[in-house]
């Protein structure tokens, strides 16, 4: 057996997080199953666990990382045969013995893809910016502690879309959706002093609070280490064909919506 971590890409929408929960269907929860009936481990969890992160419900992933101790014959192809549709592995590394998915990650980045087809995207930029830089986000998150964070923050027109790209080397529980939360509420009002209110010592709860957005247009784009991970050609073609699959049908859902709409 050695420590080998994954790459995950999954479709958050059917599962109630990442994080293994009791009676409810989870990416971990999955994952575990899939590893079970291939008698990698047996126990509560494969020898060495550990993920990069814990994704929300409704929150998808394109580089989940998980890592464990695993036999040399498995690889992202071999696990995808026993996963669900929705949850596909792509690439893979050998990494060192005592490696830990949570710990020895350098950074996380996460993608917000905002739908906003006539917002001023200079003003959003702004309002994004002033989130930038180490701030105490106790009013972005549940969180009681560790809610200091120093993040790296960017936005880039897509279309329709501002992609919203926030990277930390960890993150607050809710602190992306209630930081893009915060930057629609600002762009739309351009009241910039609700962000200062928002970072300072006072608590901004109940209705003056800023609630988190969606969970569905966030996606966990990718987690940085110190070594290179090997794009399993076959699992990465599957993983291509099942989200651009996702992508034609949600588009199709869309087209449905548009039509009803226009009543």
């Amino acid at each position: 057996m050695v420590r080998r971590a994954f790459r995950v890409a999954y479709d958050g929408r059917p599962y109630h997080g990442f994080q293994r929960q009791p009676d409810v269907t989870t990416v971990e929860g999955e994952l575990f199953g899939a590893l079970r009936r291939l008698d990698v481990f047996s126990g509560e969890k494969p020898p060495g666990y550990a993920a990069a992160g814990r994704t929300d419900a409704g929150v998808s992933a394109r580089a989940q990382t998980v890592a464990f101790d695993a036999p040399e014959w498995l690889t992202p192809y071999a696990l995808n045969g026993e996963l669900p549709t929705p949850i596909q592995t792509w690439a893979h590394a050998d990494a060192p013995d005592d490696f830990h998915a949570t710990h020895d990650a350098n950074w996380r980045e996460y993608r917000y893809f905002w739908y906003a087809p006539a917002v001023d995207d200079d003003r959003a930029e702004r309002a994004l910016a002033s989130l930038a830089g180490e701030h105490d986000f106790h009013n972005l998150t549940p969180d009681d502690e560790y809610t200091v964070r120093d993040l790296d923050a960017g936005l880039a027109r897509e279309g329709d879309f501002l992609a919203v790209t926030v990277r930390a080397s960890g993150f607050c529980r809710e602190l992306v959706r209630r930081a893009v939360s915060l930057v629609r509420e600002v762009t739309a009002s351009g009241d910039f002093g609700r962000i200062e209110t928002v970072l300072s010592d006072e608590s901004v709860a109940g209705p003056e609070g800023v609630p988190p957005a969606n969970p569905h247009p966030l996606v966990l784009s990718d987690v940085d280490y110190d070594f290179d991970f090997a794009v399993d050609a076959d699992a990465v073609a599957l993983a291509r064909e099942t989200f651009e699959a996702l992508h034609n049908d949600r588009r199709s859902l869309a087209r449905v919506a548009r039509h009803i709409a226009d009543i």
